[in-house]
């Protein structure tokens, strides 16, 4: 398939780090012969986070800008970005700068086997213990939760954007990612899990650790049990239907084919 790329880049008072995350993306994708996009979700930014990519959709047509009068949320940036992608494939890459997309784009080429492309972090190290315990068993949980086996999901995902148009999105905070593997993974998309890097960040904090995120994480994560266990939305009528754009459809009818030729030739 002949992927086109549309990285979707939410941030709120990255004004340290904004340009370079923008600039880092681009060069990326040239050095990978990809052609794409970034489009800066700027979610309420109070500094001069605006203004910085204001000055790099000037300079570059390759990079575009979304406001939000207030912060809604980085999972409601990234499903905003994404409803206004034409790409083939979209990802999230935060404007923070801490995710290396020369180092995530160097398994872009998979997309051609699968439709979603996993990321977990290889360098676990740079971040501090506290971090590493709460994502370790954040983790654990979702995994024996619903039943999945994924090593990270706060990561550079990259989606076929065809298997994302029957999702429907309720977490606008940190546990989108977790939502939409989840939900997709078990519809039985095909995914590849594969090693990341982080990078250090020029400034600012992380926004995923406050109390705020945390306490929105775990009121999502119950939404989606509900969803799952009590609901079970999964026996609904027409709920495993996989998009026809998607690799995991063509593989599907050419296994399907492949097994029709061998049953007719035991047949014989």
């Amino acid at each position: 398939m002949n992927n086109t790329l549309s990285i979707i880049m939410p941030a709120l008072n990255e004004e340290n780090n904004i340009a370079d995350a923008v600039c880092n993306a681009l060069k990326s994708m040239v050095k990978h012969n990809i052609e794409g996009e970034v489009i800066v979700v700027n979610d309420g930014s109070t500094d001069s986070t605006r203004k910085r990519v204001e000055e790099l959709v000037v300079k570059n047509p390759a990079v575009r800008l979304i406001n939000h009068d207030f912060p809604c949320g980085i999972g409601f940036s990234f499903w905003d970005g994404m409803k206004n992608s034409v790409k083939d494939v979209v990802v999230m890459f935060p404007g923070d700068n801490e995710n290396d997309p020369d180092d995530a784009m160097e398994f872009y080429k998979l997309m051609d086997l699968v439709d979603i492309v996993v990321p977990f972090i290889h360098n676990a190290e740079m971040r501090d213990k506290k971090r590493r315990l709460i994502s370790s068993l954040y983790r654990f949980i979702l995994n024996m939760s619903f039943g999945v086996s994924l090593n990270y999901t706060n990561g550079t995902v990259f989606y076929r954007r065809a298997v994302l148009h029957d999702i429907k999105l309720k977490s606008h905070g940190f546990f989108y990612q977790g939502e939409l593997l989840i939900r997709l993974i078990r519809k039985g998309y095909l995914f590849a899990e594969v090693p990341n890097y982080l990078m250090v960040r020029k400034g600012g904090k992380s926004k995923a650790t406050t109390l705020k995120s945390l306490l929105a994480v775990i009121k999502d994560y119950l939404g989606l049990m509900f969803d799952i266990h009590i609901l079970r939305i999964e026996a609904r009528e027409g709920y495993r239907r996989i998009s026809s754009d998607s690799m995991t459809y063509l593989k599907k009818n050419d296994f399907d084919r492949k097994t029709k030729n061998l049953n007719r030739g035991s047949a014989r």
